[in-house]
C-alpha cells in the first residue's frame, strides 16, 4: 500500500499537489482474518476473505491518493450500500462523512494517521444499522472535483453485535457470549424424558458460504431492507424462512418414515450442508428441526420434553376415549410431542412491557400458521412463565407445548363428551439446553414456569386462560386408584426385548377391582400414532391400600417390521374401577435406543499433518442394513465427507478408516452420522485436541 516512486520537486510552472484531483488508487479495508478489524469485532473465525464487521463499533481502513491528502482543501465521503440482489425491493443508501472528532451515534470518519499519500480512518457504525452485505464507494473532493472509487469486489457484511450496549442483541456475559455467539459446536436433545438422548451438532456458522447463505435467505423474505435492523423483525422472517411450508423456505417437514427425495433428518449432524446445498441449488431437504444458526446474535438450541400440540388455542391437551376405553384416533387432534427442538435468541423487546427481553423463542418448524404464515416467535420466555399470553408473538401456543393440562374425555352414550381424567403436571418436561463452556445438558423448565403445581403455577395457568377466555380445568374429586407406568434404565435397546411395568396404588381402606385395557403403539416422535402392536385386557384387584406391579413384555419380533422413524412407542392404559366408576388412564412414550459410532484417532492431531480415524459401527439387528450412508464433519472441514457403504449384513460389525488434515489448532470435534432407512439416529462424536505445527 505504501511506496511508489519518489516525489520530484514540481517545475515552476506546474500546479501546486493540492490543486490537482485527489484520485483513490487503492483501498485497504483491513479485512485479514488475523488484522484489527476481525479481531476487534470478534469475526475472526469466519472461513471468508471480506470484511465482516459488527454495528455500533468503529473499524479501521486505509485509502491511499494519487498525492497527499490536504485536510484544508480536500475532503472523503464512504458511501454505503445495501441493495438486494434477488430482488426488486427498496435498499438502503449511507453517506458516512469526514470529520475532526468522532461522536457516538453517528455515521462518521476520521483521520487518524497519514503517511505520505496514505490515511487510516476510523469509521463509525450506528448500533441500530440494518444488517447485510454492502457495496463500499470512496468519493474523494478536491478544488478540482469529485472523484468516485468503488471498492468492488472487497464488500462489507455487518452484523448485530452482542458486545456493543446499545445494540438490542447485547448480551453482557462475555462467557456465553463465547458459547452462544462463538461457539459452533452445540448439542441437541431428543427421546423422551426418562431417555433423553444426546447428539452434537455443527452450526457451522463460519465456514465457507454460510454467511452468504444465511443473507439469501432474509432476502428471500420480502422485508423491505430498513426492518434489517431489527433483530425482532430479523428473528421472525427467518422463523418463517427455515421451513418450506408456504415460502419455498430451506426445510421441508416431512414427519413421515419415507424421506424420498430428501435426507431423514436424522442423518445430519450440522447445519452447513443443508444450507449450502440450499443457497447453490435453492433444493430442500426434509428435517422436522434444523439447528440453524446465525452467528449475529446470541442464539442456543433447547428442547421440550412432552411438547404439547394444541390445535385449537383451548390452552389443553385433549384425548378422547369411547364407552370402551379405547382411544378415539381420529377425534383426538391434539397431540404430545416426546420431544420438540426450537430455538432461543438473546434480545431486548421495546415492542413488549418492560421485563419481557432477554431469551426469546424462536422456532423454524412451527406447526401452526401465524398471522397467515408458518413461523413462530419471537416469543418472550419470561412472558410463557408468567402466562402473558397477550403479548406477541405466538405465546399461546408456546404457553400450551410447555404447560397445558392434559385432559381425557370419555363419550357417553348420548354423543357427548364427559372430563374423566386430568394430568396437570405431564407437558413440558426437562426442558434442556447445552452448558456454558461445557458438553453437559442443563435443565432450564424453571425458566419456562413455576414449580408443578405451585400457586405460581396455577395462577399462571388461571391468567392465560382468562387471557384466552377458555375455561380453567378443575381435577375431578374422589380418585382413589392411580396408574403410572415405569421403565427400568436407560429402556430397551432396539433389536431386543422391551420391558416395562404398569404400578397401581389403591389409596383406600377397601378392595378395589377393575379392568385394565393396555395398548403398545408405535408412533411418529410427534405422537402421531401409526399402528398397534400389542392390545390386551389384565383384571385387577387391589387390596385396601395396595400397591401392585404388573410387568409387561415387548417381544422384538412383535415390533420388529412396524417401526417407523426414530423408534418410538406409546404404551396407553385406561381401566375403570368397578366401585367407583373412577376412570384410571395414562399414556408413556418410551424410544428404543440405538448404538453409537465410536470414533477413535489413531494418533497425535497436528496442523497440516495426516490424521487416522477408525469409525466402528455394529448392527444390532438379524436384518441386513440396505444402502448405508454415512457422513463425517467438524475438524475444521469446509464440507461434509460422504461415504457409500452400501449393505451391512445382520449383526456385522463394520469399521471405516478414514484420513484427516487438521487446519486449525485446538479443541475440535470430528462428527459421524450414518444414513439407513431401517435404522436411525445412529451417530458419534469424538473430542480432538488439535496440535500447532
Amino acid at each position: 500500500m505504501s511506496g511508489g516512486p519518489t516525489a520530484r520537486a514540481p517545475a515552476a510552472e506546474t500546479p501546486s499537489a493540492s490543486d490537482m484531483l485527489l484520485t483513490v488508487h487503492s483501498v485497504d479495508l483491513l479485512e485479514s482474518k488475523d488484522g484489527p478489524n476481525r479481531r476487534e469485532h470478534h469475526t475472526d473465525a469466519y472461513f471468508s476473505d471480506n470484511l465482516i464487521i459488527r454495528r455500533g463499533q468503529t473499524f479501521q481502513m486505509w485509502i491511499e491518493f494519487s498525492r497527499p491528502f490536504n485536510p484544508k482543501s480536500d475532503s472523503l465521503q464512504l458511501q454505503l450500500k445495501l441493495e438486494p440482489i434477488f430482488s426488486s425491493s427498496t435498499g438502503i443508501h449511507i453517506s458516512v462523512p469526514l470529520v475532526d472528532i468522532l461522536e457516538d451515534g453517528r455515521w462518521e470518519m476520521k483521520i487518524v494517521e497519514q503517511e505520505d499519500k496514505r490515511v487510516r480512518l476510523a469509521v463509525n457504525t450506528l448500533p441500530t444499522a440494518s444488517i447485510g452485505c454492502y457495496k463500499v464507494t470512496v468519493e474523494s473532493f478536491s478544488p478540482k472535483g469529485k472523484l468516485l472509487f468503488p471498492c468492488s469486489p472487497n464488500d462489507l457484511y455487518m452484523l448485530f453485535n452482542p458486545w456493543c450496549e446499545d445494540d438490542a442483541v447485547y448480551l453482557d456475559d462475555e462467557s456465553e457470549r463465547k458459547e452462544y455467539i462463538l461457539n459452533s459446536m452445540g448439542r441437541i436433545y431428543y427421546g423422551t424424558e426418562q431417555q433423553i438422548g444426546t447428539r452434537t451438532w455443527n452450526f457451522a456458522q463460519f465456514e465457507q458460504d454460510i454467511l452468504e447463505a444465511c443473507l439469501f435467505i432474509l432476502e428471500r423474505g420480502q422485508v423491505a431492507m430498513t426492518e434489517w435492523r431489527d433483530p425482532v423483525i430479523v428473528s421472525r422472517m427467518v422463523s418463517a424462512l427455515v421451513n418450506s411450508n408456504d415460502d419455498y423456505g430451506v426445510l421441508m417437514g416431512n414427519w413421515k418414515d419415507s424421506y424420498e427425495g430428501g435426507t431423514s433428518p436424522t442423518a445430519w449432524s450440522g447445519s452447513g450442508d443443508i444450507l449450502r446445498q440450499y443457497y447453490s441449488s435453492g433444493s430442500l431437504s426434509n428435517s422436522p428441526s434444523a439447528g440453524v444458526k446465525m452467528s449475529w446474535y446470541s442464539h442456543r438450541c433447547v428442547t421440550n420434553f412432552n411438547s404439547a400440540h394444541d390445535t385449537d388455542l383451548s390452552l389443553t391437551t385433549d384425548i378422547y376415549i369411547d364407552e370402551k376405553l379405547e382411544i378415539i384416533k381420529d377425534k383426538t387432534s391434539d397431540s404430545v410431542w416426546n420431544f420438540h427442538v426450537w430455538n432461543e435468541s438473546w434480545m431486548s423487546r421495546p415492542d413488549l412491557p418492560a421485563g419481557y427481553g432477554g431469551w426469546q423463542v424462536v422456532d423454524a418448524t412451527p406447526q401452526e400458521p401465524s398471522q397467515g404464515s408458518y413461523r413462530c416467535g419471537p416469543t418472550s420466555v419470561s412472558a410463557v412463565r408468567n402466562g402473558q399470553v397477550n403479548l406477541k408473538f405466538d405465546t399461546p401456543f408456546v404457553f400450551a407445548e410447555v404447560n397445558s393440562d392434559k385432559i381425557y374425555w370419555q363419550k357417553k352414550p348420548d354423543g357427548s363428551f364427559s372430563q374423566v381424567n386430568v394430568e396437570k403436571s405431564s407437558i413440558g418436561q426437562c426442558i434442556s439446553t447445552k452448558a456454558v463452556g461445557s458438553d453437559a445438558r442443563v435443565d432450564i423448565t424453571h425458566l419456562y414456569k413455576y414449580p408443578e403445581g405451585s400457586w405460581e403455577e396455577r395462577t399462571a395457568v388461571e391468567r392465560a386462560s382468562r387471557r384466552l377466555q377458555t375455561d380453567f380445568v378443575s381435577v375431578p374429586t374422589g380418585n382413589d386408584v392411580s396408574v403410572e407406568i415405569v421403565m427400568d434404565g436407560a429402556g430397551p435397546r432396539i433389536g431386543e426385548d422391551a420391558k416395562l411395568s404398569i404400578v397401581l396404588k389403591n389409596k383406600s381402606s377397601s378392595q378395589r377391582t377393575a379392568s385394565l385395557l393396555y395398548e403398545v403403539m408405535v408412533m411418529y416422535y410427534t405422537g402421531v400414532l401409526k399402528n398397534t402392536v400389542k392390545k390386551d385386557q389384565i383384571p385387577l384387584t387391589l387390596k385396601p391400600q395396595e400397591t401392585k406391579t404388573i410387568p409387561l413384555t415387548l417381544q422384538y419380533k412383535e415390533y420388529m417390521n412396524h417401526l417407523v422413524d426414530q423408534g418410538a412407542l406409546m404404551l396407553a392404559v385406561t381401566g375403570r374401577v368397578n366401585e367407583t366408576q373412577q376412570i384410571l388412564a395414562t399414556q408413556f412414550n418410551f424410544r428404543l435406543r440405538t448404538p453409537d459410532l465410536i470414533i477413535t484417532p489413531q494418533g497425535d492431531a497436528v496442523v497440516g499433518k495426516e490424521l487416522t480415524v477408525k469409525i466402528t459401527f455394529q448392527n444390532p439387528l438379524s436384518q441386513v442394513l440396505r444402502n448405508v450412508l454415512f457422513r463425517i464433519e467438524g475438524l475444521g472441514m469446509q464440507s461434509v465427507r460422504k461415504i457409500a457403504y452400501g449393505d451391512v449384513d445382520k449383526h456385522a460389525t463394520v469399521t471405516l478408516t478414514e484420513k484427516f488434515v487438521p487446519t486449525v489448532a485446538g479443541p475440535q470435534k470430528l462428527l459421524a452420522s450414518m444414513d439407513c432407512r431401517l435404522l436411525t439416529q445412529v451417530h458419534g462424536v469424538a473430542d480432538i485436541v488439535v496440535k500447532p505445527k
